[in-house]
C-alpha cells in the first residue's frame, strides 16, 4: 500500500504581508541589478532586466558586479548602490 503525505504544515506564525517602501508605479525609480560574480549570473540579469523593463518603462536600471561569487560587496560599491538605487535585485549564478 502506497500513502500520500501532504509536505506542507499550516503556519504556526501569523502571515504579515510585505509591502514595499516605494512604489515603482509612480514616477520614476532607479533599481539596481547585482551579479553575484558567477558565470551565468550575468546573462540570466540581463533576461530580468529586460522583463523588468517591460513591466516598468519609467524605471532605470544600473548594473553591479561582484568580482567573484566569493567576494563581498565593498564599502564603496554598497555606497553607490544606496545612494544610486531605490531598489535592488541581486543575482545569483552557479
Amino acid at each position: 500500500m502506497i500513502e500520500f503525505v501532504e509536505p506542507r504544515a499550516q503556519p504556526e506564525i501569523p502571515v504579515e504581508p510585505y509591502t514595499l517602501s516605494i512604489d515603482p508605479q509612480q514616477g520614476p525609480i532607479s533599481i539596481g541589478i547585482l551579479s553575484n560574480g558567477f558565470v551565468d549570473a550575468t546573462p540570466f540579469l540581463d533576461r530580468l532586466e529586460v522583463s523588468l523593463r517591460e513591466a516598468l518603462p519609467q524605471a532605470e536600471f544600473r548594473r553591479y558586479a561582484k568580482t567573484d561569487p566569493t567576494a563581498v560587496v565593498s564599502d564603496e560599491m554598497a555606497d553607490d548602490i544606496t545612494s544610486e538605487c531605490q531598489a535592488l535585485v541581486a543575482g545569483y549564478g552557479h
